[in-house]
């Protein structure tokens, strides 16, 4: 059985309820009515930072080049482009003090009445109200994802990160990008 979660900056939730979809990228995703989202565990590290921090993550597909993995992970990765555990999550130096500082909890959810709508990014709805089943608090995202193996990059702007992951062969996710700073001209 797949392991979902839920993470929020609220630790006190009992009873996820199912809610409108957000206005962006819900549509995009065929998503219209109210539901309650949850992403797998392969894909939790790109959501262990406070809700509203932009971040761009990415990981190398067994169909990725080798010359995209060089590219995105350094010329002498030993990375195979099979080992999509390996996950590089960059946020702006910007919201650097909010995800060192803010915490977050993990609410482990049930599986039986979610869907997959995007198996790239780890989606999964259910249309029905959902009580999880534990919730974990993470008093630092930072020291989360690294002791999950994650690569963590601060960068002045995700724009030229993000500009480019998007043209190559890996899988990758572009979070809150409306909350990044504006692209520079």
């Amino acid at each position: 059985m797949q392991r979902l979660f839920h993470v929020s900056d609220n630790g006190g939730i009992a009873r996820f309820e199912p809610r409108p979809p957000p206005a962006s990228g819900a549509a995009a995703l065929g998503v219209a009515e109210p539901c309650v989202w949850a992403v797998d565990a392969m894909h939790l590290p790109h959501y262990l930072l406070p809700r509203d921090c932009p971040r761009v993550a990415f990981y190398p597909l067994p169909t990725s080049t080798q010359a995209d993995v060089r590219a995105f992970f350094g010329p002498a990765s030993a990375l195979d482009t099979a080992d999509v555990r390996q996950h590089v999550v960059a946020i702006e130096s910007a919201w650097l003090e909010r995800a060192l500082g803010d915490e977050i909890w993990i609410y482990e959810l049930p599986s039986d009445t979610f869907s997959v709508i995007d198996a790239g990014a780890g989606y999964h709805t259910s249309r029905v109200a959902v009580d999880p089943l534990g919730v974990r608090r993470v008093a630092s995202p930072f020291r989360e994802l690294a002791a999950g193996g994650v690569e963590i990059r601060v960068v002045p702007s995700l724009w030229p990160l993000r500009d480019a992951v998007v043209l190559s062969t890996l899988q990758f996710s572009c979070i809150r990008m409306r909350n990044a700073l504006p692209r520079r001209v």
